[in-house]
């Protein structure tokens, strides 16, 4: 599962196309306990990895509520 492993988790986003959850990206970043510097870098991607996660999700949503309909 690529829930705690970057590296199963960028393999999948490269064969699948699916993005992991800003959940587990959270918590992969966690894990993986990168320096003051680093830490902050990665926060600031994370946020905006976030950000547009949520908007796909609404657009998505959006989409099959229109096909469903």
């Amino acid at each position: 599962m690529y829930h705690y492993d970057p590296n199963t988790a960028l393999e999948e986003l490269t064969e699948e196309a699916t993005l992991p959850n800003p959940v587990h990206v959270r918590d992969m970043i966690l894990r993986k306990r990168p320096g003051p510097d680093k830490s902050l870098e990665l926060n600031r991607l994370f946020l905006e990895y976030q950000k547009f996660f949520g908007e796909t999700q609404k657009l998505g949503k959006e989409i099959l509520k229109q096909l469903a309909a």
